[in-house]
């Protein structure tokens, strides 16, 4: 069965096999004439780039690429796409691969061509009011991999590296959601399984995390259950047979439901990965992959009943929070995701540390319980150690 669609909440969406077609007719639609492409090394490299390219040039828009963008992308990367648009006259984005090119591009897009020092923009109190809305570049946005969702986001999680150490902040406004998005399944159907996996339950733990949050929003609380509902019948297929079409735009369409979903907030899971890829550089699907089990089980009191909802909308037999929790370590064990976080080389001699800078993370806001900073130290330790 063919999957198409044309939706425009929470942006204007396009869903389809080779709707990556549509970029020049996005371009016109927001008055793009010369574009920056914002991409990483990796995919500067793939036809996909050369495509979006030569359909901009048919069309007489310019478009060039800026692939300089870590894997964790930095206000240094940041500065630097700034100054490609600047220099290159640029008056649009288009966003091209995983969720850290898409952040970077959205984090270019907002700073380009404000006064502001980035970090003045950080989503700290009402630091957006201070944003000039009309001086944000739009953006056009076409993930690669289905997990962060960042396509229908309103924030890009970029790495501090100016203080004593790196720490993620996030900038944020409004007006930084993208205004078009294309979920093309083609351009998923080359990432390999490790990363299928790692980011399939980034989208599940953004799912998992909204559907858990304390704050009153029932749509993101429905698009949350759905979303996890795509994520258990789609993601298994995604990783044992990546050339299946229906699977990948599913998993595509759930990871936008994810990021949709977490207008709600966020939690633990986010706050620790958040401050252990900024520390250790590891991948940030595959830090939520893992840490997952061991934040709902220190959740649990305040989540059990929430989570037996959820297992019945699952259609589990015995609904039940350790049915959910049972459900999840066999899906992992299933993508070949490590059991503890010792398995990815990170140990507990940071500990402190992890905890003082997690508690500090904005998505420690809107964890169903408070944790302190000796709190997240001994979540983290626990997820180092297997302790469940």
């Amino acid at each position: 069965m063919a999957l198409e669609a044309h939706w425009h909440y929470p942006t204007d969406i396009r869903v389809g096999a080779g709707c990556l077609s549509l970029i020049t007719q996005c371009c016109e639609s927001l008055n793009i004439t010369r574009a920056l492409l914002v991409t990483d090394s990796q995919l500067a490299t793939f036809p996909m780039v050369r495509q979006v390219q030569d359909l901009c040039q048919a069309r007489q828009i310019h478009c060039e690429v800026f692939s300089q963008i870590a894997s964790d992308p930095t206000d240094d990367d940041v500065a630097l796409g700034a100054e490609k648009v600047n220099k290159a006259g640029s008056d649009g984005i288009i966003a091209l691969g995983g969720g850290a090119s898409l952040d970077a591009a959205k984090a270019i897009a907002l700073s380009a061509r404000q006064t502001l020092p980035l970090w003045d923009m950080e989503d700290v109190g009402d630091n957006w009011l201070r944003i000039d809305t009309d001086k944000i570049l739009p953006v056009i946005a076409v993930p690669t991999t289905a997990g962060t969702g960042s396509e229908v986001g309103r924030a890009a999680v970029i790495t501090d590296l100016q203080g004593q150490y790196p720490k993620k902040r996030i900038l944020f406004h409004p007006k930084l959601m993208p205004l078009k998005v294309l979920l093309d399944p083609l351009l998923t159907l080359q990432l390999p399984p490790n990363i299928t996996a790692a980011t399939g339950m980034d989208a599940l733990s953004h799912l998992l995390e909204a559907y858990c949050s304390p704050h009153f929003h029932p749509m993101a609380e429905g698009i949350a259950v759905e979303g996890i509902k795509r994520i258990k019948s789609y993601l298994p297929i995604a990783f044992e047979n990546g050339d299946n079409i229906e699977a990948r735009t599913q998993m595509l369409v759930a990871s936008s439901m994810g990021a949709t979903a977490f207008q709600r907030g966020l939690g633990a899971m986010h706050a620790l990965a958040h401050t252990l890829g900024a520390l250790y550089h590891k991948h940030h699907g595959l830090l939520n992959a893992i840490l997952m089990p061991y934040v709902l089980k220190h959740n649990q009191s305040a989540i059990e009943r929430k989570i037996i909802y959820l297992a019945t909308c699952l259609e589990f037999e015995h609904p039940s929070f350790d049915g959910v929790l049972a459900w999840i370590l066999a899906m992992r064990r299933r993508l070949h995701i490590p059991h503890t976080l010792a398995l990815i080389d990170i140990d507990i001699d940071d500990a402190k540390r992890v905890g003082e800078m997690a508690v500090c993370d904005g998505a420690a806001a809107t964890n169903p319980i408070l944790l302190s900073a000796k709190q997240y130290t001994a979540l983290f330790i626990d997820a180092v150690e297997g302790r469940l």
